[in-house]
């Protein structure tokens, strides 16, 4: 069974979305782990039918080397990201995890990749249900 991380922080608002998205895609074909910055993005997240959630630096560190897929917002590679709740130490867990890693291009850090058109956050879920089901035959 495909194991995917969530991993979302301030609110969860993004990370829910993507959840609920992946929930109505797939089912219980996949295992969803919400992984929050706080306590807050953790529990939104867990409302949307997430298997299993978990909070805080050391439960996104302890976790992303435990599953196949890792989605998020492009901030949780941004040291210091989501205004300040991305810790170095999630950022290079994250980066370090040999899952493989979905992130959607949403500017929230400054941060532009050049070459890449900007598109509301439900257009980016549908190419990311879409992208793993390529990838992973799920």
């Amino acid at each position: 069974m495909l194991k995917i991380a969530v991993v979302d922080g301030q609110g969860g608002g993004i990370g829910s979305y993507i959840i609920k998205s992946l929930r109505e895609a797939f089912g219980d074909k996949v295992e969803i782990l919400a992984l929050g910055t706080n306590a807050a993005a953790t529990a939104n997240m867990m409302k949307c039918k997430a298997n299993k959630g978990a909070s805080g630096e050391n439960a996104i560190v302890w976790n992303v080397s435990k599953v196949d897929l890792i989605v998020g917002p492009m901030s949780i590679i941004a040291a210091h990201g989501m205004m300040g709740e991305m810790t170095p130490k999630m950022v290079e867990a994250i980066g370090s995890s040999p899952a493989r890693k979905f992130l959607l291009p949403i500017n929230q850090e400054g941060i532009d990749i050049i070459g890449l058109i900007k598109e509301p956050l439900p257009h980016l879920v549908e190419k990311l249900i879409l992208h793993i089901k390529e990838e992973f035959n799920v």
